[in-house]
């Protein structure tokens, strides 16, 4: 028998055949992206306010992300850290300006980043306690926080869906009630070296951190010798309308780790340290085979440019408001089905009062795609090139599952 006789099998049946079964996937198999929207293997077109889940900072295949990544694929890939490149040096000096002084470290993912966060917090309390080790190592965290599902990112998750089946976790890890600074503070002691916090929770809800609960914590943190660290991942690279979420608070953090975006499609993940902490890593303490390549920097390095030579920030900043308005406006019409509508430029929730497996499910097949959160919550993240004409498409498909729905 020929092969050419053979019917082929579907992506459905080779992932059924040969996938790991460790995600909960809707029956849609995407083939095709461009800007806001993507296709499936039926033709069907889609509005895409998942983005990868905040990945697709600039939409599917933005032509000058394209071409960089191209270039760069056609002159140097990859060198591992034992040398130099230079998008590596450029992209660092590019997120110091963001950051403010400092050092930054790169590696392939938010976990990474977050990994290499909880690494540093030890090495800080080690050196508060003289450089003994063991006895200065708590990290205090939030309630519902999400930093990922490496054995740190684990620790630091108190969720039981992340934690269960990999016990012992880590030890060294305290959680105080997001916003409630009372709640922090009675947790710092002696052992304590670092507060980790998401400057706007993703997975945990599209829960905000206030101004005045980061202004406490940074007090906080000053008077006790503690790294302030927040975790940018998801809210970060101009999500909010600004470069970072904490920028809107007006606080200064000691360590932010952040990823998603910053590739606009290709895996890249970072830390910034500021004088505090630069230069506690120090050679052979951590290291990447992958971090930083050169192509994955040309990714980085045409998000910024992108986001800089159009203006997304302030078009984040425009757009997010009238369309978190309108939003606002569709849960006051809809106040048995929608209890509240928060976030901050393009990362919004919406906050159901029942599960939304059928709203996220319903919305799909009215041609929206939004990711889930915790607190029965729909997470709405376009790219931060979504024009206004698309973030008013998706109100009005979302008005139309809520009426269906009444």
């Amino acid at each position: 028998m020929n092969r050419s006789d053979v019917a082929s099998p579907s992506t459905a049946d080779l992932y059924d055949a040969h996938v790991m079964k460790n995600y909960g996937r809707p029956p849609l198999t995407l083939v095709r992206g461009s800007g806001s929207y993507v296709w499936d293997d039926q033709g069907r077109k889609f509005l895409d306010f998942t983005s990868g889940i905040a990945v697709c900072a600039l939409g599917h295949c933005h032509p000058n992300w394209v071409e960089s990544v191209q270039r760069q694929a056609g002159e140097l890939v990859h060198v591992s850290n034992l040398f130099r490149n230079p998008n590596q040096g450029e992209l660092a000096r590019r997120l110091v300006g963001y950051a403010g002084p400092g050092r930054v470290f790169f590696c392939n993912s938010g976990a990474e980043a977050n990994e290499a966060l909880l690494k540093l917090a030890r090495l800080h309390g080690a050196t508060k306690a003289g450089g003994e080790e063991g006895k200065c190592y708590k990290v205090i965290c939030a309630q519902s926080a999400f930093h990922g599902r490496t054995f740190g990112g684990m620790s630091a998750t108190p969720q039981e869906k992340i934690q269960k089946g990999f016990r012992p976790l880590v030890p060294g890890f305290a959680f105080g009630e997001l916003n409630n600074l009372a709640s922090f503070e009675a947790l710092v002691d002696d052992t304590t070296a670092a507060i980790f916090v998401e400057t706007i929770q993703g997975e945990g809800g599209v829960n905000p951190a206030t101004t005045e609960f980061l202004m406490g914590l940074r007090a906080l943190c000053d008077r006790h010798n503690l790294l302030l660290i927040l975790d940018e991942v998801q809210c970060g690279i101009g999500r909010t309308g600004k470069f970072y979420a904490f920028e809107h608070a007006g606080v200064k953090p000691d360590a932010i780790g952040m990823a998603k975006g910053l590739g606009g499609g290709f895996p890249i993940g970072a830390i910034w340290t500021g004088p505090k902490a630069a230069e506690l890593f120090q050679p052979g303490m951590h290291g990447t085979t992958f971090g930083g390549t050169p192509l994955a920097c040309a990714a980085g390095l045409a998000v910024l440019d992108v986001i800089e030579r159009d203006g997304l920030l302030a078009h984040v900043t425009q757009a997010g408001a009238v369309w978190l308005a309108a939003l606002s406006a569709l849960a006051a019409e809809f106040p048995a089905q929608v209890l509240k509508v928060r976030g901050r430029g393009f990362m919004l929730g919406l906050q159901l009062a029942s599960d939304p497996i059928p709203y996220v499910t319903a919305l799909r097949e009215a041609g929206l795609l939004a990711p889930m959160a915790g607190g029965n919550v729909v997470r709405l993240l376009p790219p931060l090139t979504a024009s206004a004409e698309e973030l008013a498409s998706s109100v009005e498909i979302i008005r139309g599952v809520l009426t269906s729905k009444a």
